[in-house]
């Protein structure tokens, strides 16, 4: 489960507008989230295996609906049908527009000087102080990118607000977008700041020890996120609180899994209050460690669904997901600092003139590593969501196998959760070989949901593949 097909593109197309922010700013927290296992939730179905009720009148719905199918097909009506593929079709014109609009945007205030004439503006105003220039020229720089870009994140926001997968207003929508933008940029003070102090030093080896920094970093942010970032966008409450009967199923479950988490530690994300979709997921590492439920996920599913979607994403740290794909993620960007080095080279031997942009060390030369970043970012993303998919199936696996014994049948409510989530997120029925292999972290939703039906090797007398 984790993030939907769906919530990847529309995530994907909010990085194109800003990745060049995050690559070059949070230079290890992009690359931790993509592994940091968010589950995208959703059936119903079952009967409680803990002897509780379903969670609403719209579980019972949805398992009256899901019952007039075929479990082991992912099924919409016509109307249903047609909205999840006009979705589709739209998202991902929207993503690879973003990435060209990106990249255009970059070459252009490049090419017009605007990135040298900033610099100006910041090194007069900012006099010998170098932090100084940076708080002046980082803003500058960046709030003219976001600016621009603006046009493609509203209208990704109108795509779903269309389609009705949205409830938040514009004005929540602008404040939201406001802060990440504030956050971006004061976190890319500091690392601009951090980064050209490194190129002064070393040179030509720049790349190398300012990986060597991300690392920290990297770690630092992903460990603080659910602290100080998460709830700058959403309201978190514990669990505890409104739903206190699924926090002893979802504690009996973690310990089975390993990875006991205490009730104080489980929360509820108050998500109706700006979309429709579902999810879950467990985020954090050491002390930061938690178990968020979405209240739309409760609204859609029962106490066994939400099972297996936790199940699902406790297997990504029973797996060591967090740590492979941490490490992975290291090495890619080891590889791909290296080859910005050199790409910057020959980029400002052969344009830095035109461009304005001094040398390496210039605060200009951060426009020319923005626009080698976003090229390698969008090369590199069929390598990653490779990876991610791998990573997806198998907690998948993980996911049905945990919560074997515990519900009546974990393949009926782990197909069902796949429906419900389809129908849901309105996720494409059948996107093409290309799609899924440049722009799905997850396996293709009808794919997942064939799987979770079919697999049991309990009756077939063999060995479950994680959880003996």
């Amino acid at each position: 489960m984790g993030k939907s097909e769906r919530r990847g593109i529309r995530i994907r197309v909010k990085v194109c507008a800003v990745s060049q922010v995050w690559l070059l700013a949070l230079l290890g927290l992009c690359g931790t989230a993509m592994y940091a296992p968010k589950l995208l939730a959703g059936p119903a179905g079952a009967e409680s295996v803990f002897g509780q009720a379903e969670s609403s009148g719209r579980a019972a719905d949805s398992i009256e609906k899901t019952q007039q199918g075929q479990t082991g097909q992912y099924r919409l009506s016509r109307d249903r049908y047609e909205k999840a593929v006009a979705l589709s079709r739209a998202e991902y014109r929207l993503y690879f527009i973003s990435v060209a609009w990106g990249i255009a945007i970059l070459l252009l205030v490049l090419w017009l000087k605007v990135v040298a004439r900033l610099r100006d503006f910041a090194e007069a105003r900012g006099g010998g102080s170098r932090w100084l220039q940076a708080v002046i020229f980082v803003p500058a720089l960046l709030g003219l990118l976001a600016v621009l870009h603006l046009p493609l994140r509203a209208y990704g926001h109108a795509l779903a607000v269309r389609y009705e997968l949205s409830v938040q207003g514009w004005g929540s929508w602008l404040w939201d977008w406001t802060k990440g933008e504030l956050l971006n940029i004061g976190l890319m003070i500091v690392v601009a700041r951090l980064l050209l102090a490194v190129i002064r030093w070393k040179p030509r080896t720049w790349w190398l020890y300012f990986w060597l920094a991300a690392v920290p970093l990297a770690l630092f942010l992903f460990f603080i996120s659910p602290w100080f970032v998460d709830p700058l966008f959403n309201k978190f409450v514990p669990l505890q609180q409104k739903h206190p009967e699924l926090v002893e199923s979802i504690g009996k479950l973690t310990k089975r899994a390993g990875v006991p988490i205490p009730a104080e530690r489980m929360f509820l994300m108050e998500a109706s209050a700006k979309t429709k979709e579902i999810d879950a997921y467990v985020t954090g590492i050491g002390a930061s460690k938690r178990v968020v439920i979405w209240d739309t996920t409760i609204q859609k599913t029962n106490a066994d669904e939400l099972l297996v979607i936790v199940g699902h994403e406790l297997g990504h740290y029973v797996l060591g997901h967090v740590a492979k794909g941490f490490a992975v993620f290291l090495a890619g960007l080891l590889l791909g600092l290296y080859v910005t080095f050199h790409t910057l080279q020959w980029m400002l031997k052969r344009w830095g003139s035109r461009w304005g942009v001094r040398g390496q060390e210039d605060w200009a030369a951060l426009g020319v590593l923005l626009l080698i970043l976003s090229v390698l970012e969008f090369v590199s993303m069929p390598i990653g969501n490779g990876f991610s998919r791998m990573q997806e199936h198998a907690a998948d696996v993980y996911g049905l196998e945990v919560v074997h014994g515990l519900v009546p049948n974990s393949q009926e409510a782990g197909a069902r959760a796949f429906q419900v989530l389809g129908e849901v997120d309105m996720a494409d029925p059948k996107p093409s070989r290309f799609i899924t292999l440049w722009l799905y972290s997850h396996p293709p939703l009808a794919e997942r949901l064939e799987f979770a039906y079919t697999y049991d090797p309990w009756s077939k007398g063999e060995s479950p593949k994680y959880v003996k």
